[in-house]
Parts: structure tokens; sequence; C-alpha cells
């Protein structure tokens, strides 16, 4: 692990908690506000996936949008909601070890940035209403190459901003398909495994399998 020079986290799964916004509301949509919040969260991936393949492209804030729509017809949740889970969905909650895994990865002197799906000005809010803003020294958009990860366009940015080989690069997140995509592109990925979830079968298997962010922090 010497030669890792930069850090680079996906946000949604990995950072933040995507299930938190449902999770807020869960007094009103009952016990069903789990299954409901992956079923979103399946649709919204699935949407990103199938729209790169179709190559009609609209940004993640807009998908999010549509399959929340999807989502709650679903399950049958009042619209009279939506609106209240999209603003949720801007300030999602981080995991309890993401600032101070951050602040000590900072004090290394690490290279950190965000690599994700998400529009920029979606990332920076996050940042921001989490207090994390002063830590990142870059927040890569895929809006930048208009297609979503896995694709070797988004993995591509930080390389070329940062002028390394791929290698150097450690990349961390919690969704199989997205170690995988970084990892077949040449990343030295680590897999958050904080549910002791199973691991897809695409051609990849990361050396490194942690339970939180600040196991990262032993191994380097």
């Amino acid at each position: 692990m010497k030669n890792i020079k930069a850090i680079i986290f996906d946000a949604y799964g990995t950072l933040f908690d995507v299930n938190s916004a449902a999770e807020k509301c869960k007094s009103k949509i009952g016990d069903k506000w789990e299954n409901f919040a992956n079923y979103w969260r399946k649709t919204q991936l699935e949407y990103t996936w199938l729209r790169s393949l179709m190559g009609r492209h609209k940004d993640f804030w807009q998908i999010t949008e549509d399959s929340l729509d999807k989502s709650m017809k679903a399950f049958k949740i009042d619209i009279g909601m939506k609106n209240e889970l999209l603003d949720l969905y801007k300030i999602l909650s981080p995991y309890p070890e993401v600032k101070e895994t951050l602040e000590k990865l900072k004090e290394k002197k690490y290279k950190l940035a965000i690599l994700s799906n998400g529009t920029p000005d979606l990332l920076n809010e996050l940042v921001k209403s989490n207090d994390l803003q002063n830590l990142f020294d870059d927040i890569f958009s895929i809006e930048e190459v208009k297609i979503y990860k896995p694709s070797s366009k988004v993995y591509d940015m930080p390389i070329k901003k940062y002028n390394m080989k791929k290698e150097d690069a450690a990349f961390l997140s919690a969704n199989t398909w997205d170690v995988s995509g970084g990892g077949n592109y040449g990343f030295t990925s680590f897999w958050v495994n904080r549910n002791n979830n199973i691991f897809d079968n695409l051609d990849y298997k990361p050396k490194n399998e942690i339970g939180g962010l600040n196991q990262l922090l032993d191994i380097l």
C-alpha cells in the first residue's frame, strides 16, 4: 500500500447512507420503509445503467426523482410525501465513522476525492450539510463525461487529473458492481462491506474487504 497517493470514495452507500431519507420518514411510511428504501435504490441504479446503455442521459437528480415515482407507486405511498423524501435525499446522513476517518487520512497527506454518479450540486450540498467540505481535494461527478459508473470514462477522471498510475489510487465503494468496475479498470479497490453481503461475480475479487472506513487506517 506504500504506492497509494490518492484515496477515492464512492458517495452513495459508501460515505452516505442512501436509506436515511426513508428512515427519517418511517413513522409515516410504517414497517415497509426499509423495503421501500431498498427498492428505490435498486430502481435508481437500474435507471443509471439502462440510460447509459441506451445513450439517453439524465442527471442523477432526475433519475432519483423518476425512480422515486415508481417506488412510491409500487409501495402505495402517499404522493404528498414526494417532496419531503427528495429534500431529505439532498442531506443524507453519513455513516458514523466517516468524518473521523477522513480527518485522519487528511492528516496523513493523502489526496482525498469523491467519485460519484451524483451531480456537482447534489454532492456539494451533501458534503456541506455534513460539515465535510474541507476534507476533500476534489469532487468528481459523472456529469463531466455524461455516462454512469461503471464506465471506464468515469474512473479515468481522477487518474487524468492527478496524472498517476491507476494502481496508485485506492478506490472505496460499498457497491460490489462499483468495486468490480474500479478493480477491473485498474484501481486498488476496497470493498466496504458493512452488512456482511455476498460479492458479485463480475471478473474481479477485491484483495481488501473492510467493515467500515476506519479499518482502512490499519491497512494503510
